[in-house]
């Protein structure tokens, strides 16, 4: 008999579901899709019947459905929650809060190491609407408090290996804009359909999920997921892998990057010790809030990835992407000098002649140099600066006119430089 159950948000609800009705008296097997979101179950009539299987399920937290759910979502729903990512995605971009979710913004080279402890605090909002699904997965219906701890044991033991790995790595080689880019598009990818799964939006999607090896059950199940889960595509923990790679050093690197697992911990501990007391269904619409959360992400990724390839961001409110005025721009001895000032969370959108050398001077005062807006990269005259106190100079020759996007070294500061016929700068 096949049956259609609602409320599957990742592969690992397929084994729990499997177990529950592999529990039920008179199961003789089953096999749980989440692909195409059902269970065929073989069962002897003579001990249970359709009833008892629903109850198994329903008692596991899921539902059964009406039919398939390859049919999708509520068309309501779905446009509701649609309309809800992308109203979010618009406010948090418009007032820069998506930036306090990738810590690159805080990680500056000379930066304490509680400081990144900090980061991982501040992050961990991301790290519960990410990986909430798999973490419940391994502590909801135990009792105690062991399988979160070895879980997160496990990411913690995964984040710091994959430091001192990429410490090691950042001793002899260096990331450009591009390939940081291409991180940040391939994370923002992972990140919008998983969050998309998660909320059964469009089951056609669930065909492209990373699955997870199977891990037998056992007390030391938790752990092993946490370090598989530590390897997972995801934002925030690329962003300090990055960091974790400028440091050049195999040491520096696992250090900060333990640092940063331990400030995750607290929150995700959190999550794994409620649902061991209450359940996957108390966790329900907590995981609904995450999984929007993880779209709202997924898609400032997309955004900073885009940016870091030279092309204008998704969205691109004034505060974070079109930058204040750069000034006039006046001309001496045939070359045109501009002049602006850095500021913290912006940088500046100029306006200069086609054809004609440009001569950028940037100040920077004290104080004004940060994590993310320490390196500028600008892919359309192949520039990348480091910002020093006082006055930087930026040199480039414009040869054709247009808009061109500029972004900081992680994407998240942007704006733009548009060239123009001869005569028409201001």
């Amino acid at each position: 008999m096949r049956i259609h159950i609602g409320g599957m948000t990742c592969t690992n609800c397929e084994r729990r579901i499997h177990r529950a009705l592999c529990q039920t008296p008179g199961v003789k097997s089953a096999r749980v899709s989440y692909g195409g979101g059902f269970a065929d179950v073989v069962f002897d009539p003579d001990v249970t019947d359709l009833s008892k299987l629903q109850k198994a399920v329903e008692d596991a937290g899921y539902s059964v459905a009406a039919g398939p759910a390859a049919k999708g979502a509520d068309a309501g729903r779905t446009a509701g929650l649609l309309l809800i990512i992308v109203a979010l995605y618009a406010v948090l971009s418009q007032f820069g809060i998506l930036n306090f979710f990738a810590p690159g913004k805080l990680a500056e080279a000379n930066m304490g190491y509680g400081m990144l402890f900090v980061i991982g605090l501040l992050t961990s909002v991301h790290c519960v609407a990410m990986c909430g699904g798999i973490h419940l997965s391994q502590t909801v219906g135990k009792s105690g408090l062991a399988p979160t701890a070895w879980y997160n044991l496990g990411r913690v033991l995964s984040y710091t290996a994959v430091g001192f790995a990429v410490g090691a790595l950042g001793s002899v080689i260096s990331f450009t804009a591009a390939a940081q880019g291409a991180l940040k598009l391939a994370a923002g990818v992972f990140m919008v359909i998983m969050g998309v799964n998660m909320l059964g939006l469009f089951p056609a999607l669930r065909k492209l999920t990373i699955r997870l090896p199977h891990i037998h059950t056992g007390s030391k199940s938790p752990l092993i997921v946490g370090l598989l889960n530590g390897l997972m595509p995801c934002g925030p923990l690329q962003a300090m892998q990055i960091y974790a790679l400028s440091t050049g050093s195999p040491i520096k690197g696992a250090l900060s990057m333990l640092l940063f697992a331990l400030g995750t911990v607290p929150l995700m501990f959190g999550l794994g010790a409620l649902s061991s007391l209450f359940g996957k269904r108390s966790s329900h619409k907590l995981m609904t809030a995450g999984a929007v959360l993880v779209v709202v992400l997924g898609l400032s990724m997309l955004s900073q990835g885009w940016s870091l390839w030279g092309f204008s961001p998704l969205y691109a409110p004034g505060g974070a992407g079109g930058g204040q005025s750069g000034g006039l721009v006046r001309m001496e001895d045939g070359i045109q000098v501009a002049h602006s000032t850095l500021q913290p969370g912006q940088y500046p959108a100029i306006t200069v002649q086609a054809g004609i050398p440009v001569k950028w001077e940037i100040d920077a005062p004290k104080g004004s140099i940060n994590g993310c807006n320490q390196s500028v990269t600008i892919p359309e005259y192949g520039i990348k600066h480091e910002f020093k106190t006082g006055e930087n100079i930026i040199e480039f020759t414009p040869a054709g006119t247009g808009t061109f996007p500029y972004s900081c070294w992680m994407g998240m500061i942007r704006s733009t430089i548009t060239v123009v016929e001869g005569g028409q700068a201001k």
